[in-house]
Formats: C-alpha cells, structure tokens, sequence
C-alpha cells in the first residue's frame, strides 16, 4: 500500500506515495532545466554529462530532505558526509554554475512538498532564459580579439603594424612582446577590437606581407589566458 509509512522515526510521516510523487516531479523539473540549458547554450558546446547532471540534482536534492525531514541530527550527519567529499572538477562557466544553483532550489521545493512553487518557479525562470537568449542579452556589440604576430629580431617592432590597425580596428593595444625560437624571432601581442566593415582576410593578408609571412594568429575571443 501506498500508505505504508518509510521511515517511523521521523516526526512528520513518510509514505511512499509522497516519496514517488517528489522523485517524479523533481524529474520531470529537471529534464526541464536541462533542456532549456541546451537551448539557451553555444550549440555543440555543452557537455552532455553535465545536462544529465542537472536533470539528477533535482531528484537527489529532494530525496535528501526527504531523509532529513525535521531531524536535526541526521541533519548534521549528512552534514558531516557531505563535508568528505570533494569536486574534482575546476569551476566553469558562470552560466553552468548558476543552472546548477537552479536545479538545487527545485529539488529544494520538491523536497518541501511545494511542487507547485517548485513548477512555477521553475517554468518561469526556463521562460525568462530562453527569452533572454533570443534577444541576445548583454552580447558586446564590438568583439574584442587577440592578434599574435611574428616577426624578425632585425625588424623594429614600435609602430611597425600601426597603419594597418587603424586601417581595420577601431581599437587596438600590443600587451606582450616576448623572444621566442631561441631569440630569433619577436612575438608581439596585441588586443583587437575589430572593425565589422572590415574583412578579416585582408588584415591578416596585410599583415603576413608586412611580417614576411610569419605566423599570425587570430583568436576569436579575448581571454586572459590568451596574454
């Protein structure tokens, strides 16, 4: 029977009904999230773990305050067993891990019984992302980019592309001039910002003149790493 009490221990009792009906919804809420993730992100670059992740959070979330209910000591038990473990993988995107905070809170609701809090909350939300996706919130109308460009150690680097970067940016700074190939060459590092009138292919063709056809490298984004 559906009735028959899980734990007797508990204050508040535990059925199995109750116990099903959380998993079920937290689920099916977190199928949602996840979906929506995968519409709202880059396409082909999300990791497919990670969306199966974010639809078992929900579930695991409910079921652990199902099991701690109002008992305070199994609260601080698992507590104790939580505190053991540890992630292995570095933090990601800030987009990855707010969904990750997303799928906690409806497995919170869940687990609270507010499965209606917990599906409006959650539709809503899914609405709002994919919303702001379509309008394309916050992206830069002006793409920032780095430019590495090799050149000779006989040749002066100091204004030596100057010309042609105010011929195809709008914006432009070398941050970086470092020896590389045992000091016969200079490696000159520049962040962009691109001119959209502007064709790609030429700049680098005026510059791989003006370098002597050395290694150009374009990146499409500006990352600190990239310096």
């Amino acid at each position: 029977m559906l009735d028959i009490a899980l734990n007797a221990n508990i204050n508040s009792t535990l059925t199995l009904g109750s116990a099903f009906l959380t998993i079920i919804v937290s689920f099916a809420l977190g199928i949602l999230i996840s979906v929506t993730y995968m519409k709202t992100h880059v396409k082909g670059y999300y990791s497919q773990n990670f969306t199966l992740t974010l639809i078992l959070i929900p579930a695991v979330i409910a079921v652990i305050i199902l099991l701690v209910g109002s008992n305070v000591a199994r609260a601080f038990s698992l507590a104790g067993a939580f505190s053991i473990a540890r992630f292995r993988s570095a933090a990601g995107d800030p987009k990855d891990i707010a969904y990750v905070l997303f799928s906690m809170a409806a497995g919170l609701a869940c687990g609270t019984g507010l499965f209606g809090y917990a599906a409006l909350f959650t539709m809503l939300l899914c609405v709002f992302m994919v919303v702001l996706c379509k309008i394309n919130f916050g992206a830069k109308k002006s793409c920032e980019k780095i430019l590495k460009i090799l050149i000779p150690e006989n040749m002066n680097y100091q204004g030596a592309f100057d010309d042609i970067l105010k011929k195809y940016t709008t914006n432009y700074q070398l941050c970086r001039v470092k020896t590389t190939d045992l000091g016969t060459l200079f490696e000159l590092v520049y962040t962009v910002t691109m001119d959209n009138e502007k064709d790609e292919k030429e700049f680098i063709d005026e510059l791989r003149c003006r370098n002597g056809n050395l290694s150009i490298v374009l990146s499409m984004n500006a990352a600190p790493n990239d310096f």
